[in-house]
């Protein structure tokens, strides 16, 4: 970036003007650089900025007794509400109810002068009501009276407000509540000071923020070219690279089928062992157990009787056509006894 652009773009940075722009047009960044030199970067001449902060000065003055003036009037209007409320609670002194009244006619005469002065008088004009100020002033207390008054109640304004600065200071440090007084009102003098850099750091990270946001806001008019421009060279490399690692990437391709297709058996086989773990839990098995040595017990029982069954077959197969007629003998004898009982069973049932 040349040092022209950089000039402008600091002095002015309300203009989008690029470095092309300077070099095909010079007059143009010569009409740039001496537009700088009586412009600010708000776009205002240096005159113009020049007058319109010598009254921002000025109103900030301005503001500033007003302010003060407020806050008397206000201290006043509470001492006032607070010796109205003692007196219609009958707990109000004489010297308290003196104060009062004097304080009351004071106001009153200080509104009424203020409403009587005119800050752009016509000549010949009669004033409010015929009345002039010195008509008001004679209805003020006595020299002495207004001498006590404002001694005591530059006291009780000097009270009101160290009150007010202490709550004010508590409101902004509650730790200082357990501080001594001296200590509080050390901080308290300190305290505008400290609001003041407070306001200021305030403002500066305000302003970080609005060009934090501003850089966010030109990075992401920037992002999309930057991205289709990276979009574009993954494409041109992609395609160069295709060809040449199309092999690897196949046997690569083959691995992980070939990887996946064994973690997906391994994983049939977990879920069938699952299955059989969640099937034959460990109290089943040993009922299984239990039944498997009860089956075999009685296997093994059936065993020997067989074995001593076809013993004893064998011994009377030895005795020949005898143990066949005595077999026959036995079925027939058997066969008779059943039918034998059948016939019982038929007759109880038709006795009565």
């Amino acid at each position: 970036m040349s040092r022209n652009l950089q000039y402008v773009t600091a002095r002015l940075p309300m203009l989008q003007v690029e470095e092309e722009d300077l070099e095909k047009n010079p007059q143009f960044s010569k009409l740039l650089l001496e537009m700088c030199q009586f412009l600010e970067a708000s776009g205002a001449s240096v005159w113009l900025c020049n007058e319109l902060e010598e009254s921002h000065r000025e109103m900030r003055i301005q503001r500033k007794l007003w302010f003060r003036s407020e806050v008397i009037y206000r201290l006043i209007q509470e001492i006032l509400i607070e010796l109205q409320v003692k007196k219609q609670e009958g707990t109000i002194t004489d010297e308290e109810n003196k104060f009062q009244d004097g304080l009351q006619q004071c106001l009153l005469v200080s509104e009424c002068s203020r409403l009587l002065s005119d800050p752009d008088p016509v000549p010949g004009s009669v004033p409010l009501l015929g009345l002039e100020k010195q008509d008001l002033h004679d209805l003020l207390p006595s020299q002495m009276d207004v001498l006590w008054l404002r001694e005591r109640l530059h006291k009780q304004l000097e009270d009101a407000l160290r009150k007010k600065c202490f709550n004010f200071l508590s409101f902004h440090q509650p730790e200082t509540d357990e501080e001594g007084e001296v200590l509080r009102a050390a901080k308290a003098l300190r305290l505008a000071t400290t609001l003041e850099d407070e306001k200021r750091r305030l403002k500066n990270e305000q302003e970080k923020h609005h060009e934090m946001g501003e850089l966010l806001e030109k990075q992401q008019e920037m992002y999309p070219s930057v991205l289709l421009r990276c979009l574009a060279l993954l494409r041109q490399a992609a395609s160069d690279l295709r060809l040449q690692a199309q092999t690897d990437i196949d046997r690569m391709n083959a691995e992980y089928l070939e990887t996946k297709s064994n973690a997906y058996l391994l994983k049939l086989r977990i879920e069938e062992l699952q299955v059989l773990t969640d099937t034959y839990t460990p109290e089943k098995v040993e009922v299984h157990k239990y039944i498997r040595s009860n089956l075999e017990s009685a296997v093994k029982s059936e065993k020997t009787e067989l074995s001593a069954s076809r013993q004893i077959l064998a011994s009377y197969e030895f005795l020949g056509t005898k143990f066949e007629e005595l077999v026959q003998e036995y079925t027939r004898l058997r066969d008779k006894i059943k039918d034998n009982r059948w016939a019982i069973q038929e007759l109880s049932k038709t006795l009565p």
